[in-house]
C-alpha cells in the first residue's frame, strides 16, 4: 500500500513539473529543417548562400485594384506605402514600380525619367504599356493585365519566428491605414508567422475534439464515474507529462506537432483499456484486489511493454530520414509512447488497487453480446478458410496495383491550411503574378575569366533567354540587366534596345558606367571577388516532380550549349532542396520499415522462441501496409513528407493487437489447451479489447477530419481506414496462419 502511495505521490510531482515546462515550449517553421541533410546539392546551397543571400529573404505586398493600377490616387498611396515600408524592423530595401527610374545619359552626367508618371495621368497609358513588356518586371513587379502593383521588401537574412512576429504586425498596421481595396501578402516571414499559428490551432483542436471523443467512449465502456474519470486522469497524466518532457528537453514544436494530442490520446486509451479489463475480468473470477493486480502486471503489462516497443520502433524508423521535423516526430513519438506505457503501468495499476469492480464499470448483461460475437467470429474462420485465403489473395493484388500508381509529385498549394487567407494570397501569386519556390542558379566563371567578363556575361545571357522559354519560370534576374539597362539607356531607352551589347568595347566603356552609377550596383549578382554569380529565378508550384524533369532538361541544355570552358552552372535554392525530398523519402521509406520489420521480428523471436510465430505476427500487419500504399495510388494522394510518416505509425500501432493475441494464445497453450480450444479462448478474453481499442484508434484519428492542414486530413483518414483493416486481418488471418503453420 505505501509503495502505490508513493507511486502516485511522485506521478502528482512529475505532473506539476511538468506543468511548468509544457508553458517553455517553443514552436518553430523554417524551410531549412526541410532540407535533406548530408545532400552534395546542400553543401552547393550553403556555399552559394555565403557568397550572396538567402533566396527566401524577401516578402512581397501585391496590392490590386480591379479596374487597373494606373489610377492616381492609387498610385500616391502605393508609392507612399513604399518609403514607409523601409522603417519596418527587420527590412533592408524596398522596391516598387513608383520608386524605379529609367536611367538617361545627359551632357551634365545620369538622371532618370520615372517609370510611371505618378503626376502626370495623360502618360499612364503608355507607362503602362511599356511596363507590361518589361522582362525585368512583368510577374515580378507588374501583373501582366496592369491590375496589380508589388512592393519588393528586402528582409534580413534567415529572419527568425520571433523577428518575423513582430514584422507583420508592424506591416499589417501600416497597410491597415491605406484602405487598399485588395491586397495579399508573400514571403517567409508571413509563412512562419501563419503556419505556426496553424500549428497552435491544430494541437488545441486535436486535444479538445480527442478528449470529447475518448470521454464518450470510456463512458459507453465502463458507465461508472470512477471508471471514466480514472482513465481519463491516465490519459491525461500521460500527455501531460510528454508535452512537458519536450518542453524541459527544449525540443521545439514543428509543423508536424499537431499529430502529437492525438497519439497520445490514443496509445494512452489503448494501454489503459488493455489494462482495466484485464482487472475487472480478475475481479470478477473473485479474485482480491491484490491478486488482480498482480496478474495484470504480470499478463497484460508484459504484453503492453512489448507493443509500446514495438509501436516505438516503428516511430524510430523515422530516424532514417534526412528531413530534420520527420527525425523529430519519430524521436518525440517513441518517447510519447513510453511515457504513456509506464504512466500506466505505475500510476494506473497502483490507483486501481483502491477501487471495486462496481465502482468502475457497471455490470450489465454485455457479456453475452460479446462472447456470441467472437464465437462468430471464430467459428467463421473454421468455416470460411479458403474465402478468406482467396479473399486476401485478392486485395493484396488490386492493392499492389493501386501501389504501382503512387506519385511524388508534391504542391506546395497541397500543405497549406484550407480556407486560410495565406492559401488564398498563395494562389493569387501564382495566378496573376509568380510563385514562392525559389530557383537559382551558381555561375562559376573559368580561370582565367571574372564574372564580370564579357564573354561570362554572354554564356550567362543565353541561359537567362532559354529560361524564358519556360511559362512557368518567372522574375528571372542577373547581372545582365546592368548591362542591358545601360545599352537601352544610350539608345534614348528604346524597349528594343533592352539587349547586351553587341561587341566588348561597347561592353567595357558600359562597365565602367556601372561603377558610378549607384542604383546598378552589381554586387547582390557577382561575388565580391568576381569568381561567382548568380541567376535569380521564381517558378509556379507545378509539383516537384514535374519541376525536377523541367530542372533535368535545364541542365542537360545548360552543359550542351554552353562554353564550359568559360563557365560552370549549378542549379541550387531552397526550391530544389525541398523538391529533393521526394526521392529521400521514398528510400527512406522503405529503409526505415524493413530496419522496423527486422527488429520486430527478433522482438517477437525472442518473445515466442518460435520462426513459425515469428512469421504468424508479421503477415497480418504488412496487409494494412500494403492497403495504405493502394489507397495513396487510387486517391491520387501524393507521398511526400507529411504522409511518409503514415507508414511507420500503421506499423508500429498495428503490431500491439497482434501482440496481445498471440500472447494471450501461448499463455493458454502453456496451460495445456489444445491449438482451437486456445484460440477460441483467446478469441473471448482479448478480442473485445482489441476491437474497442481498433474502434477508439479509427475515431480517434479520424479527428484530424478537423484540421485544417490538409495533410493531417490525409493522415487521419488513412491511418483510420487501415488500423481497421489491420484489426480483421488480426482475427481472420492470425487463425488462419497458425492452423497452416502448426
Amino acid at each position: 500500500m505505501k509503495i502505490r502511495i508513493a507511486i502516485i505521490a511522485l506521478f502528482l510531482l512529475l505532473a506539476g513539473v511538468s506543468a511548468y515546462f509544457v508553458f517553455q515550449l517553443k514552436f518553430a517553421f523554417d524551410f531549412e529543417q526541410f532540407f535533406p541533410t548530408g545532400d552534395p546539392d546542400l553543401e552547393v546551397f550553403r556555399e552559394f548562400t555565403k557568397e550572396f543571400e538567402t533566396d527566401d529573404n524577401f516578402m512581397l505586398v501585391a496590392l490590386h485594384r480591379d479596374s487597373g493600377a494606373f489610377e492616381q490616387e492609387f498610385l500616391r498611396k502605393v508609392h507612399d506605402l513604399t518609403l514607409e515600408c523601409r522603417k519596418l524592423p527587420h527590412v533592408e530595401e524596398t522596391q516598387s514600380l513608383t520608386k524605379f527610374g529609367y536611367p538617361v545619359k545627359t551632357p551634365f552626367g545620369f538622371t532618370t525619367i520615372p517609370a510611371i508618371h505618378i503626376d502626370q495621368p495623360e502618360y499612364y497609358a503608355r507607362d503602362s504599356a511599356r511596363l507590361v513588356n518589361d522582362e525585368r518586371f512583368v510577374y515580378n513587379l507588374i501583373s501582366p493585365d496592369g491590375n496589380t502593383l508589388v512592393i519588393y521588401l528586402k528582409m534580413i537574412n534567415s529572419i527568425k519566428l520571433s523577428q518575423a512576429q513582430e514584422f507583420m504586425t508592424a506591416l499589417d498596421s501600416l497597410v491597415g491605414q491605406y484602405d487598399f481595396p485588395e491586397y495579399h501578402y508573400l514571403g517567409r516571414p508571413y509563412f512562419q508567422q501563419e503556419l505556426v499559428s496553424m500549428q497552435k490551432r491544430e494541437i488545441t483542436v486535436s486535444t479538445i475534439i480527442s478528449g470529447i471523443l475518448v470521454t464518450i467512449i470510456l463512458f459507453i465502456i465502463f458507465r461508472r464515474f470512477w471508471g471514466v474519470m480514472l482513465a481519463l486522469f491516465s490519459i491525461g497524466l500521460g500527455m501531460l507529462l510528454f508535452l512537458g518532457l519536450l518542453g524541459a528537453t527544449g525540443r521545439e514544436l514543428n509543423a508536424m506537432s499537431a499529430l502529437y494530442p492525438v497519439l497520445m490520446v490514443i496509445v494512452g486509451t489503448s494501454d489503459v483499456i488493455h489494462v482495466m479489463s484485464k482487472y475487472i475480468d480478475e475481479l470478477k473470477k473473485g479474485l482480491s484486489k491484490s491478486e488482480a493486480i498482480k496478474i495484470t502486471v504480470r499478463e497484460i503489462g508484459l504484453a503492453t511493454l512489448l507493443t509500446s516497443l514495438t509501436t516505438a520502433i516503428g516511430f524510430c524508423t523515422l530516424l532514417t530520414s534526412r528531413v530534420e521535423p520527420i527525425r523529430d516526430f519519430g524521436l518525440n513519438a517513441a518517447a510519447g509512447v513510453m511515457v504513456a506505457y509506464v504512466t500506466v503501468i505505475l500510476f494506473t495499476t497502483s490507483t486501481l488497487a483502491f477501487f471495486r469492480v462496481d465502482q468502475i464499470v457497471k455490470i450489465t448483461k454485455g457479456r453475452q453480446f460479446w462472447d456470441h460475437l467472437l464465437a462468430g467470429a471464430y467459428q467463421f474462420t473454421v468455416e470460411k478458410r479458403r474465402q478468406i485465403t482467396w479473399g486476401t489473395i485478392a486485395v493484396v493484388l488490386i492493392s499492389a496495383y493501386g501501389i504501382s500508381r503512387i506519385n511524388t509529385n508534391y504542391n506546395i498549394i497541397n500543405n497549406m491550411p484550407t480556407g486560410a487567407r495565406l492559401t488564398e494570397d498563395f494562389i493569387f501569386f501564382e495566378e496573376h503574378l509568380t510563385g514562392f519556390r525559389p530557383m537559382e542558379f551558381a555561375i562559376y566563371a573559368q580561370p582565367p575569366y571574372k564574372a564580370t567578363d564579357y564573354e561570362v556575361i554572354q554564356e550567362i545571357d543565353k541561359i537567362e533567354n532559354y529560361l524564358h522559354q519556360y511559362d512557368g519560370v518567372r522574375a528571372i534576374s542577373s547581372v545582365t540587366a546592368v548591362y542591358k539597362s545601360i545599352n537601352q539607356m544610350n539608345a534614348n531607352n528604346r524597349p528594343e534596345a533592352y539587349k547586351l551589347p553587341e561587341n566588348e568595347q561597347q561592353f567595357n566603356r558600359y562597365k565602367r558606367l556601372a561603377e558610378q552609377i549607384p542604383k546598378l550596383n552589381v554586387s547582390v549578382m557577382v561575388s565580391k571577388d568576381r569568381e561567382k554569380a548568380r541567376i535569380t529565378s521564381r517558378i509556379l508550384d507545378m509539383g516537384s516532380d514535374t519541376i525536377k524533369q523541367m530542372g533535368q532538361r535545364i541542365d542537360r541544355w545548360i552543359d550542351n550549349n554552353t562554353d564550359q570552358s568559360i563557365i560552370k552552372a549549378d542549379r541550387t535554392g531552397t526550391g530544389l532542396l525541398l523538391d529533393k525530398n521526394a526521392e529521400y523519402i521514398r528510400r527512406n521509406l522503405l529503409q526505415g520499415l524493413g530496419v522496423a520489420i527486422l527488429i520486430i521480428s527478433v522482438l517477437m523471436g525472442l518473445l515466442f522462441g518460435n520462426w513459425r510465430m515469428v512469421i504468424i505476427s508479421l503477415v497480418p500487419n504488412l496487409f494494412p501496409l500494403i492497403l495504405a500504399g493502394a489507397l495513396l495510388g487510387y486517391l491520387g494522394i501524393e507521398l511526400e513528407a507529411d504522409i511518409s510518416i503514415v507508414f511507420a505509425v500503421i506499423f508500429g500501432i498495428a503490431v500491439d493487437d497482434t501482440i496481445h493475441f498471440l500472447s494471450k494464445y501461448k499463455l493458454a497453450r502453456v496451460k495445456g489447451m489444445n491449438r482451437e480450444s486456445a484460440i477460441l479462448i483467446t478469441f473471448r478474453e482479448t478480442g473485445k479489447a482489441i476491437i474497442l481499442t481498433s474502434i477508439i484508434l479509427f475515431f480517434g484519428f479520424m479527428v484530424l477530419l478537423f484540421s485544417i492542414h490538409p495533410p493531417s486530413v490525409t493522415i487521419g483518414l488513412l491511418i483510420s481506414l487501415t488500423l481497421i483493416s489491420a484489426l480483421v486481418s488480426d482475427l481472420l488471418l492470425i487463425p488462419l496462419l497458425i492452423r497452416w503453420l502448426y
